[in-house]
């Protein structure tokens, strides 16, 4: 990163240096107020540079993949900052962002797992040495973007999967609260150790832990900051399923192909009446039901899902 600051700095310097002509005072003619083509097209370029520069960046720390034909609809997006342990910083917040709004306007993606492609680490949180550089004020600002982000993540209309193997601490921790499902190895270690730097966990962890594993569990895990293993994890509801260490990836995408052969449409209903069932009252919550299943009853997927079942064969699932 620190070339890349350097050299967007030296394009800024060099275009306001050449653009200082245009530059007045208010009483100057309105003439002069006019950026000549010239300096125009240079700030375009260095825009156009910078965006590119950071792009890149970004899209080296957060990689995304689509499956094979065989598993077409499965997307799987991968954090790989290896030398940061995946810490969550400016750069790989910005590739997570990108990543999850590509998705949310495909409309083939029916699974997507999150992952790593560093050895033995989910994402050990947020990138501390950039945060100790930073204002208070950038740092709220900061938080403010790593909360919505993960709560665009929930948002996602398709279930997300949370592949844990190593540590999953902080906004690490935080990001995988915001999937649906989470598998773990036996070596993960799960935390929010936040309490310890005299802050709390600001993405959405003191709201999504214990609608999760209840109000005790989650005071208990937050008030003293301690990490729990993967099979603790999973007796307390934090994972769902947890494997011997190094099979996470194996067992979710297990999960994924499952949920794959489901009626598109369904799964997608499925989700919404789940997700937002819970959080109103009961007739509401039926209603809302109604309108999900509604949306499952005049498709194509239904009909061939009740041809496949008398032709005892496997329903062939469009979308539609």
């Amino acid at each position: 990163m620190a070339t890349v600051t350097t050299l967007t700095k030296s394009l800024a310097q060099h275009c306001i240096k050449k653009s200082k002509a245009c530059w007045h005072k208010p009483s100057q003619p309105l003439v002069n107020l006019l950026i000549s083509e010239e300096n125009l097209n240079q700030f375009h370029q260095y825009q156009s540079r910078r965006t590119l520069i950071l792009e890149s960046a970004s899209s080296e720390l957060v990689k995304l993949q689509r499956l094979s034909d065989s598993d077409s609809g499965i997307i799987e997006v991968s954090l790989n900052r290896p030398g940061a342990r995946n810490a969550i910083g400016t750069e790989l917040l910005r590739g997570l962002k990108h990543k999850f709004e590509t998705i949310s306007e495909d409309s083939s993606a029916k699974v997507v797992m999150i992952s790593s492609s560093v050895p033995k680490v989910f994402c050990a949180g947020a990138d501390l040495k950039e945060r100790r550089a930073m204002s208070a004020s950038e740092i709220h600002f900061f938080v403010n973007s790593l909360r919505s982000t993960f709560s665009f993540l929930e948002a996602l209309p398709v279930p997300t999967i949370a592949v844990i193997e190593g540590a999953a601490l902080g906004g690490g921790l935080e990001m995988a609260l915001a999937c649906d499902l989470r598998v773990c190895g036996e070596d993960a270690v799960l935390g929010l150790p936040e309490t310890g730097l005299a802050i709390i966990p600001g993405a959405g962890g003191t709201q999504r832990l214990p609608r999760l594993v209840g109000r005790s569990v989650a005071k208990d895990l937050i008030f003293t900051g301690r990490k729990v293993g993967g099979r603790d994890a999973m007796s307390i509801g934090l994972v769902n399923f947890c494997v011997p260490a190094g099979q996470a990836q194996l067992k979710a995408l297990e999960i994924a192909r499952e949920i794959n052969q489901k009626g598109p449409i369904a799964i997608r209903m499925a989700k919404r009446a789940i997700s937002e069932g819970p959080e109103i009252d009961m007739a509401s919550a039926l209603q809302l039901e109604e309108e999900c299943y509604l949306e499952t009853l005049d498709t194509k997927d239904r009909l061939e899902g009740l041809a496949a079942f008398a032709e005892k064969r496997k329903p062939r699932y469009t979308g539609i």
